[in-house]
């Protein structure tokens, strides 16, 4: 067909299949005939919309492995922005790579309700595994084990804190077991709490090295490529990638951020946790990231965080602190990191997220 192409300049793309035409691209494209790659995309989005719908999966692989399919590219989007659900219902769904389905739901304008994103995460699963049954109550430990280490990557990305909690009830606690200890807890704490629960706090865990997007309410993806720099790059070498969480607050009634990083674990056990890699910060405006101030722990950092079970994320001898009962913080003199960060005073929080560092 190529051939035909080259030397008479004629295209009669009606009688092959659309795989064909999809293979007779990816040709085109490794002989650079830009023309005839140009065509073939807006035959195939013209004319076979409703098959690559059907099969996404082919198509979203093809044309984000070269940028010379950007029409194709631009198709996939705008389905992932308007209808993700054609794109769940696929034939092929399930033969979506891992990596392209965390893609996918990491997208920046994709919508689709969380139950839904989470109902077909497991679908995806339990297909990778073929002996796996589609009712967890038949699970063996082994079977929890097998759908826990398939699924461990994508967890971080469903917002299991949105749900309400009937769906959580019925969708997820029947595969708690996958589900890593301190976040299961917190769900099930979160839940049977929910009546008193203030939604405008929010919970998030969420890749930010390595990411182009971040799923926030209150900072860009500026900022925390911002904060990433002020985390020594060791740290990439050695952490485990459990235990590193970024803390942001919105100062209600304002424009102001303030925050903290804390490499080690929190606990609820009054105790001290001393690190000597935290850092607590401020944008005096989120949108000017250079009006910042950065305060990190000074000496051996033995004083660095406080695990006070009364309060959320406390920072040295409670200079930073998040009272989560009532929405408030406060920040009060300096002892054990070098700067204050913003005036010394109680201020209300409208908004409150957490955020995992994880390596890319």
């Amino acid at each position: 067909m190529i051939l035909r192409y080259i030397y008479g300049g004629k295209l009669s793309l009606e009688e092959y299949d659309t795989s064909d035409i999809i293979k007779i691209m990816i040709a085109a494209n490794e002989l650079s005939l830009q023309e005839l790659i140009t065509h073939l995309q807006s035959f195939l989005i013209e004319n076979k919309k409703n098959w690559m719908e059907q099969n996404f999966s082919l198509i979203y692989k093809t044309s984000f492995e070269n940028d010379s399919f950007l029409e194709l590219q631009n198709f996939c989007t705008e389905l992932i922005s308007n209808e993700p659900e054609k794109i769940f219902n696929s034939i092929d769904f399930i033969s979506l790579s891992e990596k392209s389905l965390i893609s996918l739901i990491q997208h920046d304008n994709f919508q689709m309700n969380v139950i839904q994103v989470w109902e077909h995460v497991l679908k995806w699963g339990i297909a990778q595994n073929p002996g796996l049954s589609s009712d967890p109550s038949s699970y063996s430990k082994d079977d929890f084990i097998t759908l826990k280490n398939t699924l461990q990557r994508f967890v971080p990305f469903i917002k299991f804190f949105n749900l309400n909690h009937k769906e959580f009830l019925n969708k997820v606690y029947p595969y708690k077991k996958i589900i890593p200890k301190d976040l299961r807890e917190n769900l099930i704490k979160h839940f049977i709490d929910q009546p008193n629960h203030k939604p405008e706090s929010t919970i998030i865990t969420k890749e930010i090295i390595g990411s182009k997007s971040i799923d926030s309410r209150i900072i860009t993806f500026q900022h925390a490529e911002l904060i990433s720099k002020w985390i020594d790059s060791k740290f990439h070498e050695i952490c485990d990638y459990q235990s590193h969480t970024i803390s942001i607050i919105k100062v209600k009634d304002s424009n102001e951020i303030l925050g903290g990083y804390n490499p080690i674990i929190w606990k609820s056990d009054s105790s001290v946790g001393a690190t000597k890699d935290s850092f607590i910060f401020s944008f005096k405006n989120k949108e000017n990231i250079e009006e910042n101030i950065l305060s990190r722990v000074e000496s051996n950092g033995s004083n660095a965080i406080r695990n006070d079970p009364d309060f959320g994320p406390v920072f040295g001898g409670y200079e930073f602190i998040l009272n989560e009962n009532d929405s408030s913080g406060s920040v009060q003199d300096q002892v054990y990191y070098d700067k204050s960060i913003r005036e010394i005073d109680d201020f209300s929080v409208e908004e409150f997220e957490v955020f995992q560092i994880m390596k890319d």
